[in-house]
């Protein structure tokens, strides 16, 4: 398997766990008989648990190799899916997503840890933003394929179909040649000692914190669009599917855009570019969003745009601060921006009386803070 179909295909896992389960939250709401915000907790579980194991698998990789951890998460994925399939129950459910969670880190942090190992400088950024290009096809089919599921079998078979998808991730890993040469040696002290090491590194840590905060107003999204689109406008779930895909299309346009333009304009000008479209999707959410499922689209895809443009080049300059502990660098990235998006669907599931403006507000706030963390580390950054 082509490196760049199975680094796509593992970083996919974390938003093919999520996207298309969403359009089944209010089928599961009646079911059980439930709140959205119980059902909601699948989500919010799922992003806590996958983003504490991100700081477990990191640092096995550098210790024992890419192959055997992401072997063994892709297995517990594929158990934790299959719970999900069988679930009675919200309880067996939140279970099954956890350890379901805790596989897909595995999936996602080594992802980049790979992209590391394989690529370096404007390479790895074109192939980063390749692979959300690749990525974006998740979010944008997966919601209308869950759909179509409900229509017409079951939502049980939404987890059965992420199982077949981890087999072919599972063949793809079996097949990658181990591409760790120097491992890191000592047991869980040493480990836990890389991340001290990693986090003394300023301009990793500063720069890391301040782009994960970009994801906070998509993630609310995400959590809250079943909520603001089928709950408030009352649209279907199919219909649902093509607003979520509408918005994941931004996404991929800001991915694409990313790969026509690394190497011909400087990394840290296309930072800005992207800060600066960033700021204008929440201004249009504040000014447009919330009156129909229209003005909520257009103005989300001004931020999902921006954080497709921005995430390859973000993640790629991050990366550039370390050159050691790869593993534990990655994972420490992606923990902040999966723990970051944990809170944000925990928070927009609570009972805001107008969730599209408390987006718009947060797409604000996150927009100044990376800017404000390049600002304070760019004389030690290598860009």
């Amino acid at each position: 398997m082509p490196n760049l179909i199975l680094l796509s295909l593992l970083a996919a896992f974390p938003p093919l766990s999520t996207d298309m389960y969403l359009p089944a939250i209010p089928t599961l709401q009646a079911l059980w008989g439930v709140s959205f915000a119980t059902v909601n907790l699948s989500l919010v579980l799922f992003m806590a648990t996958f983003s504490v194991f991100l700081l477990i698998h990191g640092p096995l990789s550098d210790r024992f190799g890419r192959r055997p951890v992401l072997m063994v998460g892709i297995f517990l994925f594929i158990a934790g899916t299959s719970l999900c399939a069988a679930s009675q129950s919200i309880a067996m459910l939140l279970a099954g997503r956890c350890v379901q969670a805790a596989g897909a880190a595995a999936a996602s942090s080594l992802a980049l840890a790979l992209s590391k190992d394989l690529y370096s400088g404007q390479e790895r950024q074109k192939i980063l933003a390749y692979i959300g290009v690749i990525m974006a096809f998740a979010p944008m089919l997966a919601p209308t394929i869950g759909g179509l599921m409900l229509k017409f079998a079951s939502w049980r078979l939404i987890f059965v179909s992420q199982s077949c998808l981890a087999l072919v991730g599972l063949y793809g890993v079996y097949k990658l040649k181990e591409p760790v040469t120097r491992f890191t040696s000592g047991g869980f002290l040493a480990v836990a000692g890389r991340y001290l090491t990693v986090a003394r590194n300023l301009p990793f840590m500063v720069l890391s914190l301040g782009f994960a905060l970009m994801v906070l107003p998509h993630f609310a999204f995400i959590g809250g669009s079943t909520d603001i689109y089928m709950n408030r406008f009352g649209l279907s779930e199919d219909v649902f599917g093509y607003y979520f895909g509408f918005n994941a299309l931004g996404f991929m346009l800001g991915s694409l855009a990313c790969t026509r333009l690394a190497g011909v304009y400087k990394p840290l000008h296309m930072l800005y570019f992207t800060i600066g479209t960033f700021f204008l999707g929440g201004v249009l959410m504040l000014v447009l969003g919330g009156d129909t499922p229209y003005t909520v689209a257009a103005a989300m895809i001004c931020i999902t745009f921006s954080v497709g443009f921005s995430r390859p080049i973000s993640n790629s300059m991050i990366l550039d601060q370390v050159d050691t502990d790869v593993g534990a660098a990655s994972g420490i990235l992606t923990f902040e921006i999966f723990m970051i998006a944990a809170v944000a669907m925990q928070l927009i599931s609570l009972d805001w009386a107008d969730k599209p403006m408390l987006i718009g507000m947060g797409a604000m706030i996150s927009a100044l803070v990376p800017l404000a963390a390049l600002q304070l580390v760019k004389k030690r950054c290598r860009f």
